[in-house]
């Protein structure tokens, strides 16, 4: 951890960054989710899937979306309390301290998590780029088409009339074209939907890259570790070294760094992402 000093002064120089940049590049990880209350471990998970940990030894909601269950009854009591908990149950103060220290500049997000958090606490939604997927979303499981659906309504019915760990059959939602059980919208393997929403998001994030490229832009790092850092962290780390008036902040708990090449032009956080906001 930094020392007092040192965490006044690196807050001091991410303001005087962000109040005098043209353009700001969030980059979101699983890590600001966490911090601001979705943890998938721990009492959550205790409270929301504790059956689920009785009967299968199942300690976690991330390994607990890959257990191959039985029946889609079961799949889906499963899939319906994890897209609930972490979906339609807010948790958005920490989104919403972020929004207020960004809304007025020229800002873009790029995330890797499916919460669907930015666009609850008043983000943009042309500004997002959820490249992960989101968890609203079924896709068909083959997939035959590449369309994506919102599943709001269906998952409140599977919460209401789930019981013993499984939802009706009738419940259980099949593919409109091929018949199928349909699946998460999630990026796990190679079946991933990039539907028309997912293609236009990547164009717009394009563009605001090029666009601003010659300005001063901050990439905002918040909570990315490195199960995928070729999406955020890598992109960003080559992005502020090539850009003449680039600069590169890390929030992350145990796990801020910058590599040489960039270090006069980066500040990095190793503490609470939650605690940095609400001060920035």
């Amino acid at each position: 951890m930094f020392s007092k000093t040192k965490i006044e002064t690196s807050m001091k120089d991410i303001c005087a960054k962000i109040q005098e940049a043209d353009a700001i590049v969030i980059g979101a990880g699983a890590g600001l989710s966490t911090a601001a209350g979705y943890e998938y471990a721990g009492e959550r998970f205790n409270r929301y899937f504790s059956d689920f940990e009785e009967k299968y030894g199942i300690h976690d909601m991330y390994s607990g979306g890959f257990y191959p269950y039985d029946t889609l009854e079961e799949y889906w009591a499963w899939w319906s309390r994890q897209v609930y908990y972490n979906r339609y149950v807010d948790h958005l103060d920490l989104y919403q301290k972020l929004f207020q220290l960004v809304k007025d500049k020229d800002y873009f997000v790029l995330t890797t998590n499916v919460d669907h958090c930015f666009q609850k606490a008043n983000f943009d939604k042309q500004r997002l780029f959820y490249t992960q997927g989101d968890y609203g979303l079924f896709q068909c499981s083959s997939p035959c088409h590449q369309e994506t659906y919102d599943n709001e309504e269906l998952i409140k019915k599977m919460i209401e009339q789930q019981k013993d760990m499984k939802i009706p059959t009738s419940l259980i939602p099949y593919c409109p074209h091929c018949g199928k059980p349909m699946t998460m919208n999630l990026r796990c393997d190679d079946t991933f939907v990039e539907d028309e929403g997912w293609h236009q998001a990547a164009e717009r994030y394009e563009k605001f890259i090029q666009d601003h490229k010659k300005q001063k832009m901050v990439f905002l790092e918040l909570g990315v570790g490195y199960n995928t850092p070729g999406i955020i962290k890598y992109p960003f780390w080559q992005m502020t070294n090539k850009f003449q008036h680039a600069f590169y902040v890390c929030l992350n708990q145990g796990e801020a760094y910058a590599p040489a090449e960039i270090t006069r032009k980066s500040v990095c956080m190793n503490e609470d992402i939650g605690e940095i906001l609400k001060e920035l």
